[in-house]
């Protein structure tokens, strides 16, 4: 559930569930609050489930597991997946050292099992996994003002410069961490946790204080990530093999072995996948009748072979035009596609992904060899 449900009600917030979580869905207006984003600054309550990993023997258990390289200095951290032995994702996580411990960030529902399979495993090894979801809040700060707002109410350090990087401070009354991330959303991009007790007076501090922040939900999240052409777990991610994606900033190809490591160096060295993850902007005559989005799993065809399908689309508010994700045939050469839509063939143009370029660029953004 989150964190603060009374605050979030009481700015008349509109909820739904998310990964088994409730969410803020939006504040009313999405597309207002989108461009209010892209212009400024927006504050989500963000959705993760927490592991705290701690022991002597913290950083190479987790190496051990990981597809990345864990950080072995305080303050920094990295993204990371956990692989099937087919190579397909189980879960994404970014990792953060916290000096006596790991801190992990998962999508909410992967951290009870995923702790629970770790500690299962764990043998004459000095560590310790637990779950801590609930004793965490934590808030993205997301817009082309974003390191002005964390610098206006940040006090006790400068805000982090490196993507993965944290600081502790206060804001307030209250001590916070505050970590640079990966920009999903393409704009600068930040994330402030604090106790769950303290999380009321550092949402009010993040929304009232410093420069103005627009409150916003999932469903706006969900169309600045698109345009910024970044996979999610849910819907782009699991099960699928990070090649196929071109999630190189959670690779280190250098790194000994893990689960699933082979199929994705046997990826690697054959030089591209199988298939590769591309953008599509579906063509509209301005009926409304013809806004309709397609599903996610949308077949998409070059004439008439099938050659991928849609992982998810949207509305985009700021190109006012449909636009999707899709996994195709890496070979695919032809920019002229289709998508099917309620059983019609909408045509459909391949994009360079980000559709929309932000004040920073998303670290997810597919790379090829």
């Amino acid at each position: 559930m989150s964190v603060i449900e009374s605050v979030h009600e009481a700015h008349g917030a509109t909820f739904g569930k998310r990964d088994d979580r409730t969410v803020v869905e939006h504040f009313g207006r999405p597309e207002r609050t989108h461009r209010a984003v892209r212009n400024g600054v927006g504050l989500l309550e963000m959705a993760y489930g927490v592991i705290v990993v701690e022991g002597e023997d913290r950083l190479e258990y987790v190496d051990n597991v990981v597809s990345n390289r864990v950080p072995n200095e305080d303050g920094q951290g990295c993204y990371a997946l956990v692989l099937d032995p087919q190579g397909g994702i189980e879960t994404d996580l970014y990792i953060y050292n916290a000096g006596e411990r790991l801190l992990l960030f998962t999508p909410p529902t992967n951290a009870d099992p995923l702790a629970e399979e770790w500690a299962e495993k764990v043998f004459i090894q000095d560590v310790e996994i637990s779950v801590a979801t609930d004793e965490y809040a934590v808030f993205g700060i997301h817009g082309p003002k974003a390191t002005e707002k964390v610098a206006s109410v940040l006090t006790g350090a400068g805000s982090p410069d490196e993507r993965y990087s944290f600081v502790r401070g206060s804001m307030g009354d209250e001590g916070v961490t505050v970590i640079r991330t990966d920009a999903l959303t393409g704009e600068e991009s930040y994330e402030v946790i604090c106790a769950a007790a303290d999380a009321d007076g550092v949402y009010d501090t993040l929304l009232n204080h410093g420069i103005n922040a627009a409150p916003f939900g999932y469903q706006t999240w969900d169309t600045l990530t698109l345009e910024a052409g970044s996979p999610l777990f849910g819907t782009e991610l699991e099960g699928t093999v990070p090649n196929v994606l071109g999630l190189r900033n959670a690779l280190d190809f250098e790194k000994g072995c893990y689960v699933g490591q082979e199929v994705v160096s046997r990826v690697e060295n054959r030089g591209q996948p199988s298939r590769r993850l591309v953008g599509l902007r579906l063509e509209s005559d301005g009926d409304s009748k013809d806004r309709t989005i397609p599903e996610s799993g949308a077949a998409v065809f070059d004439g008439d072979a099938s050659v991928g399908e849609v992982t998810r689309a949207g509305e985009s508010p700021l190109l006012e035009q449909r636009v999707a994700l899709a996994v195709v045939d890496y070979s695919l050469e032809s920019d002229a596609l289709t998508v099917r839509v309620d059983g019609e063939e909408v045509p459909a143009t391949c994009s360079e992904l980000p559709f929309y370029e932000g004040s920073d660029q998303s670290d997810r953004l597919p790379a090829y060899l």
